[in-house]
């Protein structure tokens, strides 16, 4: 079976291309870069039938800490972590492997490392699910709060048709007939355009491609309506077409079913185009928050900004005077083990812009709007800044935004998007 065409025809038959997503990007990044196929993200919360910001969080996570028992002392692998998700919303959590994204995602549904100590607050809807009982889990998971994984054909058993899979555990969530989740299969099926109805459902995950195989975890996800989807890097193994796909389908299902969405990736070009906030994760800390016209328009940690240049698509990096690209410039180094982290900021050894005093103090995050935070000593008030650092919060950034989509524009131009 073919893989999914965003693009031309698409799974159920039908033509056309995406509009463009949003008029211009800062930082070199084009947001309807190579996943952009998603409607323009503003920044605001659905809520039923209409958009709102002022929405209580569903889920807040308060000093989420995740910790190893080792010889020696334990290994924190997720430090201090503060998150909030309001309904309807869709959360980006990006950065580079091992900064604790994919383990504070886990944590979030009760499945974070064996044998690991967890302390702080996570409140789901009031209830606080840190401490929660399995049994209790067994109830909350699957149910109100549902997981898609990175590899589909990993989550998928290879024994099972599609349509018991789907079905399995909303026949054990909601108590209806073997009849009655048949049909609730093909339902989903459609819901997440997959063509065949019947037929698909009693077909096996080896019969449908990686990206059809991707849709069968959604639906999976989505069989008993939950409120809360933990997407753990769903479109890292899929092609570019598919992964345009997926994003677009996620952004679909969430605009029609009202859910949230807290995606975990490492591709910030993804989060450009489904994400309404970024939180930025580094060794296992929240760096930078905002919304994603805030982040990715006007960065102002140092490690956001290298993630945006280091982006790896050929339409992406600054352009010179004369039209060309300008090579990628990857941040140097590599991130410490969870272990080796010393005093002071632990991004330091690789940060271009650092001052004096990051490497004896933990920058703590740092209200630079409204709802935006940023946990680096140049946000501090009365901190001189090299010349290379990221614009200050407040800087008065152009205004004159072209609206040619994919047009590229300097570091520090704003993000003007479409209402």
């Amino acid at each position: 079976m073919s893989g999914d065409n965003i693009l031309g025809t698409h799974d159920d038959g039908s033509t056309g291309a995406p509009g463009p997503v949003v008029d211009g990007a800062a930082t070199g990044l084009p947001l309807e870069s190579r996943a952009g196929t998603g409607t323009a993200r503003t920044g605001t919360v659905f809520t039923g039938t209409a958009f709102a910001d002022t929405a209580e969080p569903l889920l807040r996570v308060s000093g989420l800490t995740v910790a190893l028992p080792r010889a020696g002392g334990d290994i924190t692998l997720v430090d201090g972590v503060d998150l909030e998700v309001r309904p309807g919303e869709v959360l980006g959590v990006a950065g580079e492997s091992g900064s604790g994204k994919t383990v504070t995602g886990m944590t979030l549904v009760g499945l974070g490392p064996d044998r690991a100590s967890v302390t702080g607050s996570v409140r789901f809807d009031g209830r606080e699910l840190v401490g929660l009982p399995d049994r209790e889990w067994a109830r909350v998971r699957g149910r109100d709060i549902a997981v898609v994984f990175q590899d589909p054909s990993s989550a998928l058993h290879p024994m099972l048709t599609v349509g018991r899979q789907i079905t399995d555990h909303v026949r054990r969530h909601q108590g209806i007939s073997r009849k009655q989740a048949a049909a609730r299969a093909v339902e989903l099926l459609d819901l997440v355009r997959i063509p065949g109805g019947a037929s698909a459902a009693a077909r096996y995950p080896h019969q449908f491609s990686g990206g059809m195989r991707q849709r069968i975890a959604i639906a999976s996800a989505l069989a008993c309506g939950p409120r809360l989807l933990i997407a753990d890097e769903p479109t890292t193994a899929l092609d570019v077409t598919v992964q345009a796909g997926i994003v677009e389908l996620l952004d679909e299902l969430r605009r029609e079913t009202g859910m949230a969405v807290v995606m975990v990736t490492h591709d910030l070009g993804v989060l450009s185009s489904v994400a309404d906030r970024i939180a930025v994760f580094y060794s296992g800390r929240v760096i930078e928050t905002g919304t994603v016209g805030e982040v990715i328009g006007a960065p102002q940690h140092p490690y956001t900004r290298g993630l945006l240049q280091a982006l790896p698509h050929a339409s992406l990096g600054e352009r010179s005077a004369v039209g060309h690209a300008v090579p990628l410039r990857p941040i140097p180094g590599s991130a410490p083990a969870a272990g080796a982290l010393g005093p002071g900021c632990p991004f330091r050894p690789r940060c271009s812009s650092a001052v004096d005093g990051c490497d004896r103090e933990r920058p703590v995050p740092v209200r630079v709007g409204p709802a935006r935070t940023v946990a680096c000593l140049l946000a501090e008030p009365g901190t001189a800044r090299p010349a290379d650092a990221p614009p200050g919060p407040g800087t008065v950034h152009r205004a004159d935004v072209p609206s040619n989509p994919g047009t590229v524009l300097p570091a520090g131009a704003p993000v003007r998007r479409k209402a």
